[in-house]
């Protein structure tokens, strides 16, 4: 999603925030029920999908061309229309109306220190080098997206492996809109246009599913829209009425009785006036990461509702932000209810994902005018450097760090890691590095370094090419971390799942080899809870955020490795599809390819072979 930094009292050009989706193991986000703890992992349901028809789907309408305007931002081949006024339905009066607005900050913005890197002009060889992968990265988005449009137009997802769509977020389009900004930003412009054209057609007064998902409604259609209007310079007034479409139906989820919002919400009832209350075992990510899009409405709107509702969400974790059993951090449950944080799990990774991340974005995006999110961020520091991050032992002594969970036990008294990670939590190495410019805390670029570093080696290190889901690997038990082979057998053996099969009679050493083995475990992991590969985005945007801070082209390089694994195994003659195992040689593939695939991840693998000033960190909020 493109957002706007403030640099003055005049919002900048649009920018891009790209919001980190968690999906946590074999929780689907919109069709799951509440989850009742964090160790739940009964499979769900998959998406309904629709099957391909035995005649093509009729093609989309005949795309309108339109000319460049002042050599950046295309203009509307034609005044676009107005959006469509749409029914509201048999809406009730609110049960539980604010009677005190809290006011969106406003007046002139703080200095925030420069996060790019100064870039100097580059050799004739190097350019072409970049241009050549950049026009790759663009074709395998053309490729997906004309799957999209020719088997899944304005539906939310593509099935592309046989074709159809799948009924996942609504109904409404996910893909469509999400995708919005990254056509612009590749400079599809008539694909733009007809996209432009078709959102316009969408009733947000209802839905085909009967409940929805709070969060997810909040980044794939609010942010898809905002993002779209602002990175298009505001030329396009239909994506702004869309996004106040949706932004004030999903407003009626915060009318509770104290005003946190319900996040797996049963709409049509509370369209026509039904009870209802936060619920007491909620992901915190779903309530703490609406803030960023919210926000943004009620900037361009002048509207102040809209930024109360998240304000009020924000006071809540900083308030308890010291109370919890790890103090600093929240746990991955909560009970929005009765806003208590006495769960004992905390992660950076899936259900808490973007609570964190959005802590710094915020501070630029409403131009240092609070301190709050600054305070709540650099509270996090010293928990996430002591018990989250760790270093991991690897056969080449990589000086690497991943992102990992604890549980809390015995009131505090002990805490357990579970060196675990996640490709959710490969978000942590941008975010800290963004953090590290803006809040000048220069040593903390370096702990951005291995964060990175460590979800590159992940990819480097599997039979394909790239990094699992969820993962294990063994702690180094001193500074030195020497490599151990014995060491990291025995922690395979302690993590194997397997029961049938294994000989009997063998040691720990020697049952981690056959496990190893069986498992195709590659040295350094030591077990890999997840093996797929869901065409996520957090790694890549990383590595394009610590590029473009340092200027090192050996993350130009990651990339390249990067998407040329992805291209290779993702790859269908529809689209882009998830693949099962990223430890097999040929993996078999899953018929899935969620909106962020053209939303984020090929947005980023774009960007980073992209220009400098083509989403340059200090004029866009990322």
């Amino acid at each position: 999603m493109f957002l706007p930094r403030r640099k003055s009292t005049v919002l900048a050009l649009a920018g891009c925030v790209a919001v980190s989706l968690w999906y946590f193991n074999y929780i689907q986000p919109t069709l799951s029920p509440l989850i009742p703890s964090l160790n739940s992992q009964e499979p769900l349901s998959p998406p309904q999908s629709v099957p391909a028809p035995d005649n093509p789907a009729p093609k989309p309408p005949p795309q309108t061309p339109i000319q460049d305007h002042e050599e950046t931002h295309p203009a509307p081949s034609s005044p676009p229309p107005e959006s469509k006024p749409k029914a509201e339905g048999s809406k009730s009066p609110e049960r539980y109306p604010v009677k005190s607005l809290i006011p969106i900050p406003k007046g002139p913005p703080a200095k925030i220190p420069k996060i790019q890197h100064a870039f100097g002009a580059e050799t004739p060889d190097a350019k072409a080098q970049r241009e050549e992968r950049l026009a790759a990265v663009k074709k395998s988005f053309v490729h997906s997206w004309e799957g999209y449009k020719k088997h899944a137009w304005k539906e939310d997802e593509l099935v592309p492996i046989q074709g159809g769509h799948a009924t996942t977020f609504g109904g409404w389009g996910a893909t469509l809109v999400d995708s919005l900004d990254t056509l612009w930003l590749m400079g599809l412009k008539d694909d733009f246009e007809e996209a432009v054209k078709a959102v316009n057609e969408i009733d947000f007064s209802v839905a085909k599913l009967e409940d929805l998902n709070v969060f997810e409604t909040t980044i794939r259609y609010l942010g898809g829209f905002l993002g779209a209007y602002d990175i298009s310079g505001e030329k396009y007034p239909i994506l702004l009425n869309k996004a106040k479409e949706v932004g004030t139906f999903l407003y009626d989820a915060f009318d509770t009785p104290n005003r946190m919002p319900v996040t797996r919400w049963k709409w049509a009832e509370a369209k026509k006036g039904a009870k209802q209350e936060a619920h007491s075992n909620a992901l915190l990510a779903e309530v703490g990461s609406l803030t960023l899009e919210f926000t943004r409405l009620a900037q361009l709107t002048d509207d102040a509702k809209f930024y109360d509702a998240i304000q009020r969400i924000s006071n809540v974790l900083d308030e308890y932000q010291n109370k919890t059993v790890l103090p600093g951090l929240w746990p991955v449950m909560m009970d929005a209810q009765h806003a208590k944080f006495d769960d004992v799990g905390f992660t950076l990774g899936g259900m808490a994902d973007s609570t964190y991340e959005y802590l710094p974005k915020q501070h630029m995006l409403l131009g240092g005018l609070t301190q709050q999110y600054r305070k709540m961020y650099e509270a996090t520091w010293a928990p996430l450097t002591k018990h989250i991050f760790f270093r991991p032992m690897t056969p080449d002594q990589a000086d690497i760090l991943v992102s990992s969970g604890v549980r809390v036990n015995g009131n505090a008294e002990v805490i357990v890691p579970d060196f675990e990670g996640q490709h959710l939590g490969c978000f942590t190495g941008g975010m800290v590095g963004i953090a590290a410019r803006i809040f000048d805390r220069p040593n903390d670029l370096e702990t951005a370094r291995r964060l990175v570093d460590g979800c590159v080696w992940a990819y480097n290190h599997t039979q394909t090419g790239i990094m699992p889901e969820i993962f294990s690997m063994v702690p180094c038990k001193d500074d030195a971390c020497k490599w151990e082979e014995g060491r990291w057998l025995k922690f395979v053996a302690t993590k194997s799942r397997r029961i049938e099969g294994v000989p009997e009679g063998l040691s720990d050493e020697e049952k981690g080899r056959w496990v190893a083995e069986k498992d195709r475990l590659p040295q350094g992991f030591s077990s890999i809870k997840d093996r797929r590969y869901i065409l996520r985005p957090e790694a890549i945007e990383s590595v394009f955020i610590f590029y473009r801070i340092t200027g090192d082209k050996k993350y130009q390089d990651a990339a390249w490795r990067m998407f040329t694994a992805v291209e290779k195994h993702t790859r269908t003659k529809i689209a882009n599809a998830a693949i099962h195992d990223v430890t097999a040689e040929v993996s078999a593939k899953d018929d899935r390819m969620e909106s962020f695939w053209l939303a984020e991840t090929l947005k980023y693998f774009y960007a980073v072979f992209a220009e400098p000033d083509v989403l340059d960190l200090d004029q866009f909020v990322l």
